[in-house]
């Protein structure tokens, strides 16, 4: 049996944009994989609305606060950039990896503890899986799935 991979990204918005799409996040997600799809030739275009919607992330900040939130627990562990979540007894495989403008999410099954680590960590996230066509702002994703 082949596990397919779930690949989330996480993108903290800037206010002004968390106010315009709230009620709207299908044209949010739209903007965002039309820039994930973009041609090469249109790379400086796609990085200037990029930029505009998008917060930069203190990476090295929730990077390190994850680490030492996790490190002690079983079934985490930390090789170079990657953060991993491995536990058994929750049918769980998490890879969750920081950059400057997105986190990166793959995960094997249809929950990770990433994501409520994550609501703790940064506000404003909106999670996109550009592949299966999925998309939630985080807050509201786990108000649901945590009831």
């Amino acid at each position: 049996m082949v596990i397919k991979m779930k690949v989330y990204y996480a993108f903290k918005l800037k206010t002004e944009f968390l106010n315009l799409y709230k009620d709207k996040p299908s044209v949010l997600y739209s903007i965002l994989k039309s820039i994930y799809f973009l041609d090469k030739s249109d790379v400086a275009y796609g990085y200037n609305l990029f930029k505009q919607l998008i917060t930069p992330l203190r990476k090295n900040n929730i990077d390190r606060n994850i680490f030492i939130k996790l490190h002690k627990e079983y079934p985490y562990i930390k090789r170079e950039n990657i953060h991993y979540i491995n536990n058994f007894y929750k049918d769980e495989v998490s890879r969750l990896i920081i950059n400057n403008y997105y986190i990166r999410l793959e995960l094997d099954q249809d929950f990770s503890s990433f994501f409520s680590i994550l609501y703790d960590e940064i506000d404003n996230l909106f999670v996109c899986n550009f592949k299966q066509t999925d998309f939630f702002f985080l807050k509201e994703y786990l108000r649901k799935e945590l009831v």
